[in-house]
């Protein structure tokens, strides 16, 4: 009963070591991938940062034209009650609540 003991310990024993190891070859291949990914996300936003920055430029410089066209359509949907759900889809007008009796 002892010895029958004794390998069922000592197959648990390897078996955990094997496991052990197989854990730590996955989490470095998963570490290396990791880095990896960042790695190559940290050269595509460096590549985009001048693209994007002229976007948010272009923005800000038509930001005033926007809102004066949003103050034109929401002028149109006063006067155009069929334009109103449009503008309330995009959110430019708050849905109208009638008032409870």
């Amino acid at each position: 009963m002892t010895t029958d003991s004794n390998s069922e310990i000592s197959a648990l024993r390897n078996q955990i070591f094997v496991l052990l190891i197989a854990l730590i070859v996955v989490s470095g291949t998963l570490t290396v991938f990791l880095f990896r990914q960042a790695s190559l996300m940290r050269k595509d936003i460096d590549a985009i940062k001048p693209q994007a920055e002229q976007v948010i430029m272009v923005y800000g410089k038509n930001k005033a034209l926007i809102g004066g066209f949003e103050s034109q359509l929401i002028a149109y949907g006063k006067t155009h009650p069929d334009f109103v759900p449009i503008l309330m889809k995009y959110g430019l007008v708050q849905p109208v609540v009638a008032p409870k009796k």
